[in-house]
């Protein structure tokens, strides 16, 4: 009995820490959520918080770096310091946390919009964008869009340097259907994806100029991101095909890009380990 009283006496002392209870279930909902980002109303309505207690909650991780807000729109998604509490924290996080800065140089050489795009089974989706700041942008609303894998620039990027075993899966993937017909019967010619792959690597770049039919009028160029042997993303540069054509579009945004996608590479790559100087040193 008195094991008993001792312990809810004990027990009476530390009560429970409401703020920090109700900040690890806005984590929690934040790595729940399909595409690892939601917005304070999102979060709000997973959760049962109220929205303004989601914000004050939200601030006070953002400060703390275990989440971050997108500077494309108002949402928020884990950060770096989450690692360490959750496994949730993805290389496709990982890349999109460090891209916006290099993203925001790139714009300021090129103009015109890119988008930071990582695969999602049979299509790549954008994680990050400049279409927002753009003075040359025709869209707006562009984070979480799918891009058709085999018609755009940054789906030939990834798919054209990914790695053989992995390309196999996608076309599996496509022939099933699952990115519309269009793409299953393109899936389906062994012609056409081998001279894909080929010119892909040849260039060191993917490109389309209005062969996406739901974008005819615009064109694209794009490069894989790839760190430690791995493709993690591609980066794109988007423009419309009456302003740039294929050539100039190749000459005036490949190079940007390329330098563009190495800071980024550079960036997630594992830091060297650090040894001790030696008495021999």
């Amino acid at each position: 009995m008195h094991i008993i009283d001792f312990k809810c006496d004990f027990m009476s002392k530390y009560p429970n820490v409401r703020g920090l209870s109700r900040g690890l279930l806005v984590l929690r909902a934040l790595n729940a959520m399909e595409r690892g980002r939601a917005t304070p109303q999102q979060l709000s309505e997973a959760t049962g918080l109220h929205r303004t207690t989601v914000r004050r909650l939200l601030e006070t991780l953002l400060e703390d770096g275990f989440v971050r807000r997108s500077t494309s729109d108002d949402t928020f998604r884990l950060a770096l310091a989450v690692r360490s509490l959750s496994e949730g924290f993805t290389d496709d996080e990982r890349i999109a946390t460090i891209a916006p800065p290099i993203m925001g140089k790139l714009m300021q050489r090129v103009v015109w919009p890119s988008d930071l795009t990582t695969p999602d089974g049979d299509a790549m989706i954008i994680r990050e964008t400049t279409h927002r700041f753009s003075p040359l942008s025709f869209h707006r609303a562009m984070v979480g869009r799918r891009l058709p894998m085999l018609f755009t620039a940054a789906g030939r990027a990834y798919f054209g340097m990914c790695p053989e075993a992995e390309r196999e899966d996608i076309l599996d993937l496509l022939r099933t259907g699952a990115g519309g017909e269009l793409q299953q019967r393109f899936a389906g010619d062994d012609a056409f994806i081998r001279n894909l792959v080929r010119q892909t690597r040849e260039n060191g770049f993917g490109s389309n100029h209005g062969d996406w039919l739901d974008q005819r009028k615009i064109g694209a160029v794009a490069v894989a991101i790839v760190s430690e042997g791995r493709v993690l993303a591609s980066l794109n540069v988007i423009y419309l095909d009456q302003a740039v054509s294929p050539a100039e579009a190749v000459r005036r945004f490949v190079p940007p890009l390329q330098e563009a996608a190495a800071q980024m590479a550079a960036a997630v790559a594992p830091a060297a380990p650090v040894h001790a100087a030696s008495a021999d040193d």
